[in-house]
């Protein structure tokens, strides 16, 4: 008996109707990207691992998907190596590729590779999707889409006001209120890290941080000592475990804790010219919020960061999120070029989307002519027709089979098609067609102009 088939954990088939709402979301975002002057590119799915080794931390470069070597990758590594089992240092000699964690890292890349023939600042815009060896749940793939904008060649803190403004309005036109977009700044972070005595353990610091929303006061607590953090140090920061009032109010607070950190007050300063314009241009259905606890694990980030919340009572993890990298594409030998970018999680919007019945207007695509089967003859007759109707952009198909008109007639009734074609030796002979509109079951006898007047 055949072995059922099956897919890798992670990953997801998707049917007619997943596809066409998925398209739905994809080309919203594109529009507005698109309005905000962004341009398109694409990368490979795959890199050399030299390119994302390295660019997002430990807990990163465990989830990164590496690709064998083609042909007997073992027979050149060393037998005592082997012998080792220490894989951190047998990877490297049998995997030089690796699938694409993000679309960040392989983009500073691109501008690296391709910096004599962009134009600074640059604006793109990449829809593609990515790989990380994560364990599967809801709202967690182990392949998933991104849909990122960025700029790079720019330090203006306007692309971060636009960036706000831009989540704002795709969200505003896929109907999801209510969305929260979590703002902070990294020199922040440093900031804080630098007066509570840990500059040391920065890494360690926000990476902790970042899961206080998962684990929790209590576990970022046991994660920060277990790092080496003194009980010292995160008694000065617990004040920022429960840190309430308007953006303003949190702005002040954070001027005054802040007071002896440079960089730490260079960060608020940022928030601060990024929120009071947003309050003046205002939002059309999201959010802003300021959070000290939002760190976002990537490495490469240095002021603003970015992460967008689904409306309260959606339990799903962050639909969208992003930052400025002032330093990405200088380890790839291209000194000087800051970048800001977000992204948006297409994925969980889509779950989000499902779980809200937000995709009531979303149809699947469908013909509005379906022409029936009779026979070669008569197949042929409609042909010429379909040619016609498919030149005028009326989308229309042939039943593919010369099967029992009940049949035909159930399959355009099961796929919703407004009209049939019937066509049969009397219509070949008097050179017409027999029209049935499939709602109100009205039928007409109809020359091939005036076919494709009614269907149009």
């Amino acid at each position: 008996m055949a072995q059922k088939p099956s897919i890798p954990k992670g990953t997801r088939d998707f049917s007619p109707t997943e596809v066409a709402q998925r398209n739905y979301i994809f080309s919203t975002i594109k529009e507005v990207f698109e309005t905000y002057g962004f341009q398109p590119i694409e990368t490979p799915s795959f890199e050399n691992s030299s390119t994302l080794m390295g660019k997002y931390g430990e807990e990163g470069d465990r989830l990164i998907f590496k690709i064998l070597n083609s042909g007997d990758y073992l027979k050149k590594v060393d037998e005592s190596l082997l012998s080792s089992k220490e894989s951190s240092k047998i990877i490297p000699k049998i995997s030089e590729k690796a699938l694409r964690y993000d679309l960040t890292v392989p983009f500073a890349r691109y501008v690296v590779q391709h910096q004599n023939e962009i134009e600074f600042p640059f604006k793109r815009y990449q829809m593609q999707p990515v790989w990380r060896a994560d364990r599967p749940q809801k709202g967690r793939f182990r392949e998933f889409y991104q849909c990122d904008a960025d700029v790079v060649g720019s330090k203006g803190l306007w692309q971060e006001v636009e960036f706000v403004q831009l989540y704002d309005a795709v969200f505003s036109k896929l109907k999801l209120t209510g969305t929260t977009i979590k703002l902070n700044n990294r020199k922040i972070l440093a900031g804080i890290a630098d007066i509570i005595g840990a500059k040391d353990k920065l890494i360690d610091f926000t990476v902790a941080l970042d899961k206080l929303d998962k684990i929790g006061a209590e576990g970022v607590t046991n994660e920060m000592i277990s790092k080496g953090i003194s009980e010292e140090a995160i008694l000065k920061v617990k004040p920022l475990f429960n840190f309430t009032g308007t953006n303003l109010e949190k702005l002040n607070q954070l001027q005054k804790m802040l007071a002896t950190s440079e960089e730490g007050v260079k960060g608020v300063e940022d928030l601060r010219f990024i929120v009071s314009n947003i309050d003046t241009l205002g939002l059309q259905s999201a959010n802003l919020d300021i959070d000290v606890t939002l760190a976002r694990g990537l490495n490469y980030y240095t002021g603003a960061i970015y992460e967008v919340s689904a409306p309260e009572g959606v339990k799903i993890g962050s639909i969208g999120g992003g930052g400025r990298y002032d330093d990405l594409t200088g380890i790839f030998g291209l000194k000087n070029v800051s970048g800001v970018g977000i992204s948006f999680g297409l994925d969980r919007i889509y779950l989000v989307l499902e779980e809200l019945n937000l995709f009531d207007a979303v149809e699947l695509p469908k013909p509005k002519v379906l022409f029936i089967n009779f026979g070669n003859d008569e197949a042929a007759y409609c042909m010429k027709a379909l040619k016609e109707l498919r030149n005028k952009r009326i989308k229309s198909e042939l039943y593919p089979d010369s099967a029992k008109m009940k049949k035909q007639m159930n399959y355009a009734n099961r796929r919703e098609i407004p009209y049939v074609v019937i066509v049969g030796s009397n219509e070949i002979e008097n050179n017409n067609y027999t029209l049935k509109n499939m709602q109100t079951g009205d039928q007409q006898v109809c020359s091939l102009k005036e076919l494709l007047e009614i269907t149009a």
